[in-house]
């Protein structure tokens, strides 16, 4: 089991930054990848970005490339998404979640673990 706890979300105002994290604990050897997820009040959960545990591959959703940054530190177990630049619309609940074995790290339905969310309000 794996076990995801997110931190560093809250409300900020439009053009500002923020950094989530999340730490994961247990058995952190089986993981593939970890991703960042968001879902709006209302609307379905979408794939942010994805970065392979043991290597340095990344993967984004395009609108957002250039904007999001997720990055790692296995020392610490945790995984990172720097948000610059934020919009009214990036307003959602940010879910990290952990795979066992991919490629479509996109794709939510192959994880197999996540965290309990943390909110990211953008205020216009």
């Amino acid at each position: 089991q794996v076990q995801l706890v997110e931190s560093g979300g809250g409300l900020v105002q439009a053009g500002d930054s923020l950094r989530l994290s999340c730490l994961a604990s247990g058995f952190t050897s089986s993981i593939d990848a970890m991703g960042w997820f968001r879902q709006a009040q209302g609307k379905d959960r979408d794939f942010v970005a994805a970065i392979t545990w043991r290597g340095r591959a990344t993967y984004y959703r395009d609108p957002l490339r250039g904007r999001f940054t997720i990055s790692k530190d296995n020392a610490r177990n945790t995984v990172y998404l720097q948000m610059n630049n934020l919009k009214p619309e990036d307003t959602a609940v940010y879910y990290c979640a952990a795979v066992r074995r991919g490629p479509y790290y996109d794709d939510q339905n192959e994880y197999d673990y996540w965290g309990q969310g943390t909110q990211v309000t953008v205020s216009s």
